[in-house]
């Protein structure tokens, strides 16, 4: 029996080594020499290429039109943005309230290092200040609801933001400053779907009200 034992163990560590030799082994670098015909790389340099194209481009003019092309829509954009998809005209009044507060989702500390404010805790931005311009949001492309937002509000107590229609276009017509509801993230966020809408603080919420205009009407 101890035989038998003794002659397992020597056998494994016959093993063991037989493996670590052969691991030795396979370590080991070794150049087998050339094993079959090879090509040199004749593939062209990308950038050389990109290079090569752009120059040729550069001297034709082309680079000068495609340059133009792209900032003529460029500017287009910007004069007349993409409409907020969605958004029609009021055709019964509505209004909600909307609670502009927010839960953090890590914690505030001040300048000194003291936290301030928790994580997870929820904060409402008008207990610390006030909205002094309510957001009066009309479609830019309606006579009528530029003229009765421009009416019932000044610059100083409001922002007159368009849904659809040109910005600039307007500001030079009537010598005041309009914005656009870029992609419609604050229609979005108010939850508006018609226009002319008014959003102003009620507290400590903010009041959404969707106005009907009468057909024609411009005050």
């Amino acid at each position: 029996m101890i035989r038998a034992v003794a002659a397992s163990l020597a056998g494994a560590a016959c093993l063991g080594a037989g493996v670590l030799v052969t691991g030795s082994e396979r370590g080991e670098a070794r150049d087998f020499g050339q094993l079959g015909q090879t090509f040199p790389v004749i593939e062209a340099d990308l950038l050389s290429t990109i290079e090569a194209r752009l120059q040729r481009a550069q001297a034709t003019g082309e680079m000068d039109r495609i340059n133009a092309a792209f900032a003529k829509r460029v500017e287009a954009k910007v004069r007349r943005p993409v409409p907020v998809a969605g958004i029609t005209p009021a055709a019964e009044p509505r209004a909600w309230d909307y609670d502009p507060s927010i839960t953090l989702e890590r914690e505030i500390r001040d300048h000194k290092g003291q936290v301030i404010a928790q994580a997870g805790q929820r904060i409402n931005p008008l207990d610390f200040v006030s909205m002094r311009q309510s957001l009066v949001f009309v479609d830019g492309d309606d006579t009528a609801q530029v003229a009765w937002a421009t009416k019932r509000f000044t610059e100083l107590n409001a922002k007159i933001i368009f849904v659809n229609g040109s910005p600039i276009e307007s500001m030079t017509a009537r010598k005041r400053r309009f914005f656009f509801d870029q992609d419609g993230r604050l229609t979005a966020k108010f939850g508006i779907r018609h226009t002319p809408a008014v959003v102003s603080q009620a507290g400590s919420l903010l009041r959404v009200s969707e106005t009907v205009l009468e057909p024609g009407a411009k005050s």
